[in-house]
């Protein structure tokens, strides 16, 4: 990361010394945070999501209801029941927690797959608008605060990356 850093700043330091001697150079600062969070495609990837994660939910819940189900008729009636049985009952209700402790771990590894996939979906066409704007718009480099100590406001164009992509939902 300070390799990064130092070599961005080394970098920077001389395109403004070459720039300053030929012509003015433009930087844009994009806080890409922002635009993540705020941009419609990342609202509808988490609604999305969402419906995605309560579905399975419910579905965990009557599973895990059965399964309480199974266990309380088990307390209940292993006094009238043969050891046969009995032995049956929680041999099937072992079986179950373990589906559906599987079922569970399941969801969730599936869960953040979904979420990389929509992550990786909106950084790319993110990308893309910052590409676009850039060209369009004259900018010698456009910069992010993972890679930036101190921007000013007039080089942000976060506004306008936002702006596009409201306008291609």
């Amino acid at each position: 990361m300070r390799k990064t850093t130092a070599l961005l700043g080394a970098l920077l330091g001389g395109l403004l010394v070459c720039g300053s001697a030929s012509a003015e150079m433009k930087i844009g600062y994009l806080n890409f945070t922002r635009v993540l969070e705020d941009s419609p495609q990342y609202a509808a990837a988490r609604k999305s999501l969402q419906a995605e994660k309560e579905q399975k939910e419910r579905d965990l819940n009557a599973k895990i209801e059965q399964l309480k189900k199974l266990e309380e008729k088990a307390k209940r009636d292993a006094a009238v029941m043969s050891s046969a049985e009995v032995q049956r009952l929680e041999r099937d209700i072992r079986t179950r927690q373990r589906k559906l402790k599987n079922t569970a771990d399941e969801y969730n590894d599936e869960m953040s797959l979904r979420l990389n996939e929509e992550r990786k979906k909106l950084y790319l066409h993110i990308k893309e608008v910052v590409r676009k704007i850039g060209k369009e718009e004259g900018f010698d480099l456009i910069v992010t605060p993972e890679s930036v100590a101190y921007a000013n406001d007039k080089i942000d164009i976060t506004d306008k990356v936002l702006s596009r992509l409201n306008r291609s939902r």
